[in-house]
C-alpha cells in the first residue's frame, strides 16, 4: 500500500511568467493528509484558494490555467508535472502574481526546488485512479486515449507529427514515469514555438520579455540562437505538459496514455472525462450507485410520480449551468400499450417532458430556487430526430441559457448512444411548490 506524501519544508521560487512576463513568486507549503493540491492566489483580496482539479480548468490557448470566479492562475502545467513526478499528493502552492514563474520554460526548476524541500510520507493511503476502461477524445486529426495497462504506473506514448516542418519532423516517444527518469530525461525539455508563431505571440503582447535564448524558437534550420537539449526535445516536452495536465484529475492516474498531435485543449478534455470517471467510481464505492441524484433524491425535488416521472438518475451536474441525467426505456412503460402496440415508440412529447424534468433538477441546484417548481412556459426549436424504442437509454442534458429569479431558459438534448434523439429550447416560470 502506497502512502500519501507531502513536502517537509517550505520553499520558494521566483521569476517571470512565460506568457505575461510579470514577476511572480510561488511558495510551496506542506499540507495534511487528503488535502490534495491547492493553489492559493495571495496577491488578491481574500487569498483565493483554487483546487487543482478539472472543475477549476480555465479555457486558455496553448497553456493550462486554473480559476475560481474571476481569479485565475496561469501556466500551471510545468509545476504540476514536477509534483506528479515526485509523487507529492498534498501541497499548498501559494502564488503571488497572475502566472507561475517559468525559469527556462521547462519543469526542471520545479523539480529542483521541490527536491530541496524534501518529500515525506504521511499516514493515509494514496488515492490513485487506475484506468480500467478505454477513454478517448479527438479533435480533427488529433487524438488521445487513456487505456488500461498491466503495468501499475503511468506510461505515455506520444506521436508528435510536424512532418511539414523538417526541423522537427515526426517524433514518437514512449515514456514510463518515475521520479529519477523524469529529472534526468524529461524535466529539462522546454516549451517550443515555430518562428512565425513566436512573432505572432509577441505581436499580441505575449512573451515579449523572452527571446530565442530563453525558449525554443524553431525555424526551417532548427533552434534559433539555441540548441536542443535532447534530439527529440519537442516530443519530450509534450509529454511533460501531458503529465502536468493529468494532475487536474485530482489524483495520480495509472495506465497507458497514447496521444497523437494532442495539445493542452485536448489533454484537458481527456482530464474532464477521467475526472468524471473518478467521481462515478467514488459514488459507486460510497453509495453503491454512480448517481449524483438517485431516484429517492429526485423524488424529494420533483413532484412527479408514476407514470410521469421520466428521470431515473442524475450522473453529472455543474452548478446551475449544466446537468446530465438518464432515462432507461423499457417495454413495461405504460405508454407503449397504445403508442403503438405493434411498433412501440416513445412519444416525442414525453421525450421533451423528460428533458424538462432534468432541467427542473438543474434549476433546483441553486439554493434560492430550492422549493420552487419549474413550470413549462414555452418550447422553441423542438426537433425529434430519432425514434426511441424499448431497450434504449436516453441520456438527457440541459444547459442553462438564462436563469433569473422568476424565469429560466435552457437548451436541452436527448441522446441514444452517439445519436441525437431530440433537442429543444425550453423556458420555465419558477413558482413556489406549495402554490401549485
Amino acid at each position: 500500500m502506497k502512502l500519501q506524501k507531502t513536502i517537509k519544508d517550505e520553499v520558494r521560487l521566483s521569476g517571470k511568467g512565460m506568457f505575461g512576463g510579470q514577476d511572480a513568486t510561488v511558495t510551496f507549503r506542506p499540507s495534511p493528509e487528503d488535502a490534495g493540491i491547492v493553489f492559493v492566489r495571495t496577491d488578491v483580496a481574500g487569498a483565493v484558494r483554487i483546487p487543482a482539479n478539472a472543475p477549476s480548468i480555465a479555457e486558455r490557448s496553448r497553456r493550462t490555467s486554473v480559476k475560481k470566479g474571476d481569479v485565475s492562475i496561469e501556466t500551471v502545467e510545468h509545476c504540476l508535472a514536477a509534483v506528479r513526478a515526485l509523487e507529492i499528493d498534498n501541497i499548498t502552492i501559494e502564488v503571488e502574481g497572475p502566472e507561475l514563474p517559468a525559469p527556462d520554460c521547462s519543469s526542471a526548476a520545479y523539480v529542483q526546488i521541490l527536491k530541496t524541500a524534501g518529500v515525506v510520507e504521511q499516514k493515509n493511503p494514496r488515492k490513485e485512479f487506475v484506468i480500467r476502461k478505454p477513454i478517448n477524445v479527438s479533435a480533427g486529426d488529433a487524438t488521445i486515449y487513456a487505456l488500461p495497462d498491466s503495468d501499475t504506473d503511468l506510461n505515455i506514448t506520444y506521436d508528435l507529427d510536424y512532418s511539414d516542418h523538417p526541423a522537427i519532423g515526426r517524433q514518437i516517444y514512449s515514456y514510463r514515469l518515475t521520479a529519477d527518469s523524469f529529472e534526468t530525461s524529461m524535466a529539462a525539455a522546454r516549451s517550443f514555438l515555430l518562428e512565425p508563431e513566436a512573432r505572432e505571440f509577441q505581436a499580441r503582447g505575449l512573451g515579449t520579455h523572452i527571446g530565442p535564448t530563453d525558449i525554443l524558437v524553431i525555424d526551417a534550420e532548427g533552434p534559433v540562437k539555441n540548441a536542443y537539449r535532447f534530439p527529440n526535445e519537442c516530443v519530450r516536452h509534450k509529454i511533460v505538459d501531458l503529465i502536468g495536465d493529468l494532475m487536474l484529475v485530482g489524483r495520480p492516474v495509472l495506465g497507458r496514455i497514447v496521444a497523437y498531435k494532442s495539445g493542452h485543449a485536448l489533454n484537458q478534455q481527456l482530464v474532464r472525462k477521467i475526472y468524471e470517471a473518478v467521481q462515478q467510481q467514488e459514488r459507486m464505492d460510497r453509495f453503491g450507485t454512480d448517481a449524483i441524484l438517485d431516484i429517492r433524491r429526485i423524488q424529494k425535488i420533483l413532484p412527479h410520480r408514476y407514470p410521469f416521472l421520466l428521470v431515473d438518475k442524475i450522473i453529472e451536474v455543474e452548478g446551475d449551468t449544466w446537468i446530465k441525467g438518464v432515462k432507461n426505456v423499457t417495454f413495461n412503460e405504460q405508454f407503449f400499450q397504445g403508442h403503438f402496440p405493434s411498433t412501440p415508440i416513445m412519444p416525442g412529447v414525453l421525450i421533451v417532458e423528460a428533458m424538462a424534468q432534468v432541467s427542473g433538477l438543474l434549476f433546483a441546484q441553486r439554493l434560492e430556487h430550492t422549493g420552487k417548481l419549474a413550470m413549462l412556459l414555452s418550447m422553441d426549436n423542438v426537433k425529434l430526430r430519432k425514434p426511441v424504442v424499448p431497450g434504449d437509454q436516453l441520456i438527457l442534458t440541459a444547459e442553462t441559457v438564462r436563469l433569473r429569479r422568476r424565469t429560466a431558459h435552457c437548451r436541452c438534448q436527448a441522446m441514444v448512444g452517439d445519436i441525437v434523439a431530440a433537442e429543444a429550447e425550453i423556458k420555465f416560470i419558477l413558482v413556489d411548490d406549495e402554490k401549485v
